[in-house]
């Protein structure tokens, strides 16, 4: 039934500077704050970091809740754009 496509809102949350374990500590408040838009397709989450270690701790942390992730280098820093999983 859900013939038309959804445009996701893209929210972004520049944790730049931020060393683990907070990068983590706000991906997984600001994914469990935003579950249920994820679930339904109505946002996708974009985390700006400079910290090599969140490239693999929140990609790992999303994708064990059931969510899509992919990790792109940006100039200086990665965005990791967490969606609605498959």
């Amino acid at each position: 039934m859900d013939s038309e496509l959804i445009t996701p809102q893209v929210m972004e949350f520049d944790i730049r500077g931020q060393i683990c374990p907070a990068t983590l500590l706000i991906a997984l408040k600001e994914l469990n704050r935003s579950k249920e838009q994820l679930h339904k397709g109505e946002v996708q989450l974009v985390f700006k970091t400079d910290n090599r270690d969140a490239t693999i701790t929140i990609p790992d942390a999303a994708e064990n809740m059931g969510y899509a992730v992919s990790v792109q280098r940006v100039d200086d820093y990665y965005a990791i754009v967490v969606e609605q999983g498959h």
